[in-house]
């Protein structure tokens, strides 16, 4: 089992979920890369922490007027589930679909987004925007419930066309016009109810009902429409067809899915006017969007096979999500609910992205945006603080792992490479990092974890060196 075998499926596990154990990673090295993939794409059985257990020791979960809850409940998704892609997809359509509680109060129905996002995110795009139109959150975030015949509201119309499907400069306002038309109609199916019984029933000890969708066939305009260069007596679900089918939302889909799961792109709003980073990678995704019949799984596929994919190691910064998420997989020790993920899902927003709660219909801007002083200083200090407990499992394993190599004994130089390969493996960009951590750990000599010297003393020296590892810009990176 060669090192570059180790590297390239912790990347792609970087990519595809939150990151890996190296028992993990040996096991699917052992499998194979391309059949990795599909496993990946297509899993057998997903094993996670179950709901009813989560809600039974955070029974905040019921509540539906905050999005702390059921933003700690997917964070417990993302670390225990073995289907991690599943949750990634997720992740990557909420910054593209965002959607907030800012504005819709519904957390509980937030959740539900989210799970249309894992059930439908690796299908045909044409079916994931026609779920989404009829997502209640999504209703109320761009307003289609004001949206009537006569009367149109265009907001969820432009954003259809700017930001879900085909970007800046592949429509006219005359598209946007029709568009919206065309979704009259598709409403909230009990807002009506609601609203009646809104001073009589409790929101305890379930919280308040969902929204769901319904469709009002007599606020629909049934008249003839002109959309992309097509005429018809256009209803949404011919709308979405027909945005499927055009050039420009394959390529706009492909960068996006370069943007997320290969290497940082410029934001959104500047495409328009910045080239790709990799125009050949974009078509070629584009390609097998067309050939695949708009299947986003197919063009994961090419795309996680493809070699601009493997030499894109350490190309994006990890969002808050993800990097907290990783923390606690690598650093293990989630078997069951406890308060710690409170404070986990706390950080994430404190470090950025709160989850469910977007700043805006653009989503969160990523790259080097996610990375400032203070957002800086509670990655390093979440990370460096969860692995300097010997106790966890996974720290406990990387020493373990330690104390069966090179005989148990360690210089300075030696715990350090061991420990950067265990973590990643990890390449430090600038040798004056790694210097300063040979120079930290030579403060106190070298490190024996042989069973006659093993103490303590010597295993807490070990975790200190894994949460500086942490702390450095290397392990930020995906």
């Amino acid at each position: 089992m060669g090192n570059q075998d180790i590297e390239l499926m912790a990347h792609l596990m970087r990519r595809a979920g939150f990151g890996a154990t190296r028992g993990e990673l040996e096991e699917m090295v052992d499998k194979g890369y391309e059949e990795t993939v599909e496993e990946l794409l297509h899993p057998q059985t997903a094993r996670r922490l179950g709901d009813d257990v989560i809600r039974r020791f955070h029974v905040d979960i019921h509540e539906s007027r905050i999005p702390n809850p059921p933003a700690t409940e997917w964070l417990y998704r993302m670390v225990t589930t073995s289907y991690p892609l599943e949750e990634k997809i997720a992740l990557f359509w909420h910054g593209i679909f965002a959607t907030s509680f800012s504005k819709t109060q519904q957390s509980r129905s937030l959740a539900v987004q989210i799970d249309m996002f894992r059930r439908f995110g690796l299908g045909r795009f044409d079916t994931l925007l026609l779920e989404l139109s009829k997502d209640p959150i999504m209703i109320l975030w761009l307003d289609n419930q004001d949206n009537h015949k006569g009367a149109i509201n265009e907001n969820f119309g432009r954003e259809l066309l700017e930001l879900f499907s085909m970007g800046i400069g592949n429509y006219s306002e005359q598209d946007i016009k029709e568009s919206a038309r065309a979704f009259t109609g598709w409403t909230l199916g009990n807002a009506e109810y609601m609203a009646a019984r809104a001073m009589k029933a409790s929101i305890w000890p379930y919280g308040a009902i969902a929204w769901h969708f319904g469709y009002r066939d007599y606020d629909h305009d049934h008249d003839e429409k002109t959309f992309l260069g097509e005429t018809g007596r256009f209803n949404g679900e011919d709308i979405i067809e027909i945005i499927g089918r055009q050039p420009a939302t394959g390529r706009f889909l492909a960068r996006h899915l370069y943007d997320f799961f290969v290497a940082d792109e410029a934001p959104v709003p500047q495409w328009p006017y910045t080239p790709p980073l990799d125009p050949d990678a974009i078509e070629m995704l584009a390609s097998v969007y067309v050939e695949s019949g708009h299947d986003i799984r197919s063009m994961l596929r090419a795309l996680f096979n493809s070699d601009f994919f493997k030499e894109a190691q350490f190309a994006r910064i990890k969002c808050p999500a993800e990097f907290v998420a990783g923390v606690i997989r690598l650093g293990g020790g989630v078997s069951e609910p406890s308060l710690e993920m409170n404070e986990a899902a706390n950080l994430v927003g404190y470090m950025g992205q709160s989850l469910l709660a977007p700043p805006s219909v653009e989503g969160w801007h990523e790259g080097t945006e996610w990375i400032n002083s203070g957002a800086l200083v509670e990655r390093v200090n979440f990370a460096s603080g969860h692995f300097n407990d010997v106790d966890k499992p996974g720290v406990r394993g990387i020493i373990d792992r330690l104390a069966k190599r090179n005989g148990g004994h360690f210089s300075p130089q030696k715990v350090v490479d061991s420990c950067l390969d265990l973590m990643g493996p990890i390449t430090m960009c600038e040798e004056a990092t790694r210097a300063a951590l040979i120079q930290h750990v030579a403060k106190h000599g070298d490190i024996s974890l042989r069973e006659r010297d093993r103490g303590k003393a010597s295993e807490q020296r070990v975790a200190e060196l894994i949460g500086l590892i942490a702390a450095s810009k290397e392990f930020l990176r995906a």
